[in-house]
């Protein structure tokens, strides 16, 4: 009797042992993950600082990588990186300041503006019209998630910093959408502004794009 029972519960011993060991190991790798992303974005960053990566091989490269290290830690295995960085015995300030504090790469952060033609020029003006225009449709529509707004306020930002001719008075509506993304940037892809946020955000942008086109006017 004592031998049937340990047969009956063997298989399904054994499955649940099979999907804790699954489990286990895909927490494993999402941690080499995580440690590999925060790696490669501190050499990144000291690389740009360096002059060793030029602006536009760096903002496509950095991007990715917050965009890596952000699905990364959605998934919940590391929930304290600081914690698991002096677990590991990880130095890596640079990528600590770009993943977790800003979220945006060195060239959008500091307005990193790039030259071009007046076709250039012409086709940049109407995309960040079209930016603001999307964007702030979707808040209108209430799609204000946090990976629903995110992709289209970075967007703006780096289109922004393409426009070298911009007056100085106008930094101030680039460092509140900026702060804006850095907000963004800290909640989880699922996490939403609330309405007061929203309205906010919606009279900022609304407030930047009128700016943008009054000084492209003077």
């Amino acid at each position: 009797m004592d031998q049937e029972v340990r047969l009956f519960g063997g298989p399904a011993q054994a499955s649940m042992s099979a999907a804790a060991a699954a489990a286990e190991r895909e927490r494993y790798e999402n941690m080499a993950e995580i440690f590999s992303i925060l790696i490669v974005t501190d050499a990144l960053e000291k690389a740009y600082i360096r002059d060793a990566v030029p602006p536009n091989e760096y903002t496509p490269a950095c991007t990715k990588l917050i965009a890596q290290f952000k699905a990364a830690r959605d998934l919940g295995t590391v929930s304290d990186i600081e914690a698991f960085m002096k677990e590991y015995k990880l130095s890596c300030p640079a990528a600590i300041k770009r993943l977790l504090e800003i979220g945006v790469p060195a060239t959008v952060e500091h307005a990193i503006a790039e030259t071009g033609t007046q076709k250039q020029h012409v086709k940049t003006v109407a995309d960040i019209t079209t930016a603001f225009i999307t964007l702030m449709d979707s808040i209108k529509l209430n799609m204000v998630a946090m990976d629903q707004l995110h992709p289209l306020l970075s967007e703006i930002i780096q289109l922004l910093n393409k426009v070298p001719s911009l007056p100085a008075d106008f930094e101030e509506h680039k460092t509140k959408l900026k702060n804006w993304l850095i907000t963004l940037h800290k909640m989880k892809a699922s996490d939403g502004l609330t309405d007061d946020q929203s309205r906010q955000l919606l009279f900022e942008l609304e407030s930047a794009n009128q700016a943008f086109h009054n000084a492209l006017g003077n």
